[in-house]
């Protein structure tokens, strides 16, 4: 049975982003339909980090204010959270929720931002590369689960949308310990759509009224699509917005771990229902130059001349420490910790111990990190 997905265009903020959602909703005969009066409803956004709405790096407030007025109308409890990078701590998720304007959202509305930092380890019987998983207690607490996701490209994993951003339900630090268990791109992959099955998300919604291109999650571009895409399959979301923009789904990792599966993988799999889709027309949109060397696995080699040649094919990631500030968030947050300092305080990397995680790209706040193909990689890997 196709996945049903709609489509609204939606040019940009300052259009009447309710009634667009509401209108897409009655597919389903509305929010009611997901929540119950007396709900806890955790609004699952993406905070990657401390920035402003207008950077395109978190879920924009206009959206999430939006759907907290459509829970409460349907009278659920709005609760507002995520796991961002770095140190999954109080003060750290206030300074977010500030920079990013939820604090706003939660003073006009009457929303919860959670503030909950507890974590709890619970055995997943069901998942193919994990077999437990350690997740915030919010996602726990709650009652129904709406992600609220960034249309952004990504380095490692080329797309976040409404797969990845539940990778947030892992706490903090944590996520590096998962990055480096899982350093293969498959395995990522597979680890991600591991946790979008275990939290099973009532409906998920996609920001894609201003996305990213480029070298996302943080250090892309802004870039107008103009779309809010939802569905109750998050993997079906993805492929809508993979479609908008022009990227072939079988570049995405998660969603070809996805079709491994029997999931929703491709736009004939959908039902593709609101606005049309000759409203758009998106040319030209930037991808990540990073690019999987995975089709090595299947290669019969040595694991010493395989990795002689994926350091002569992956990208890496290029400090300009001309623009770094010495802040060493990514040395702090570097999975494998292949990361060090140098006597004027700009990090240095060790590439024969670097996963090509690209941790430190997607949480530099001062885009000092570049993503950087080497010649073999680009004639190689196009």
């Amino acid at each position: 049975m196709p996945a049903k997905v709609v489509l609204k265009f939606c040019p940009d903020y300052t259009a009447d982003v309710e009634k667009s959602l509401r209108e897409g909703l009655e597919e389903w005969d509305g929010m009611s339909r997901f929540v119950k009066p007396g709900q806890k409803v955790l609004l699952k956004v993406n905070l990657l980090m401390k920035k402003r709405p207008e950077e395109a790096v978190t879920t924009h407030p206009m959206v999430v204010e939006a759907v907290v007025r459509l829970v409460q109308e349907a009278g659920g409890i709005a609760i507002i959270g995520d796991s961002p990078g770095g140190p999954y701590t109080v003060n750290a998720l206030q300074t977010i929720y500030t920079k990013s304007g939820l604090r706003e959202v939660a003073e006009r509305t009457g929303a919860i931002l959670n503030e909950d930092v507890g974590q709890t380890t619970l055995r997943y019987s069901e998942g193919k590369i994990v077999k437990s998983l350690t997740v915030t207690n919010c996602v726990l607490k709650a009652d129904v689960v709406i992600p609220i996701s960034k249309l952004k490209t990504h380095g490692m994993m080329t797309f976040t949308g409404a797969v990845k951003i539940l990778f947030g339900v892992i706490p903090g630090l944590l996520k590096a310990e998962y990055h480096l268990k899982m350093f293969k791109i498959s395995d990522f992959a597979d680890l991600l759509v591991d946790i979008a099955n275990w939290v099973n998300p009532a409906f998920s919604i996609m920001d894609g009224i201003i996305g990213m291109e480029g070298d996302g999650p943080s250090a892309g571009k802004p870039r107008n699509v103009g779309a809010l895409i939802m569905s109750t399959d998050p993997f079906a979301v993805d492929v809508a917005a993979t479609d908008l923009i022009g990227l072939n789904p079988e570049k995405v990792p998660t969603l070809m771990a996805a079709r491994a599966r029997g999931l929703t993988s491709r736009l004939n799999e959908l039902e593709l229902k609101g606005d049309s889709r000759s409203l758009w027309r998106i040319e030209n949109f930037i991808i990540p130059k990073a690019v999987s060397a995975n089709f090595l696995d299947m290669v019969p080699l040595p694991e010493n001349v395989k990795k002689f040649v994926l350091n002569r094919v992956r990208p890496l990631p290029l400090f300009e420490h001309e623009l770094c500030k010495g802040c060493r968030d990514c040395v702090n947050n570097c999975p494998p910790k292949a990361l060090t300092m140098n006597k004027n305080q700009r990090p240095i990397v060790d590439l024969q111990s670097c996963i090509r995680c690209f941790c430190c790209q997607e949480l530099c706040h001062h885009q000092a990190v570049k993503l950087y193909k080497p010649w073999l990689g680009r004639k190689l890997l196009k």
